[in-house]
């Protein structure tokens, strides 16, 4: 590829609606260049029996299976509640 030019480096900021200097400018474009390139190496692998993966980890579901048990009671969940009513927990009105 190309190296990264400066007027595309404006092109991007403005696009970007970026206020950059002649100095950041100059720093980008390095940068950037710097960053292709190091992206470059990796046309340099041989993937030709690589198999493509979504994720770089092997990963799995590590959940617990969904099973049902025996869960607290209403009462028992509302009875350290400060204020509750009709069997549910009562909070302070925040509209008017």
């Amino acid at each position: 590829m190309a190296e990264i030019t400066k007027d595309q480096v404006k092109h991007v900021a403005h696009l970007a609606r970026l206020a950059v200097t002649e100095e950041d400018v100059e720093k980008l474009t390095d940068d950037l260049s710097a960053i292709i390139g190091y992206a470059e190496q990796l046309n340099e692998l041989d993937t030709e029996n690589v198999e493509p993966t979504t994720h770089v980890l092997d990963l799995k579901n590590v959940m617990r299976k969904d099973e049902p048990k025996k869960w607290i009671t209403q009462e028992e969940a509302l009875k350290n509640a400060p204020d509750k009513e009709a069997g549910h927990f009562r909070v302070p009105s925040i509209l008017e």
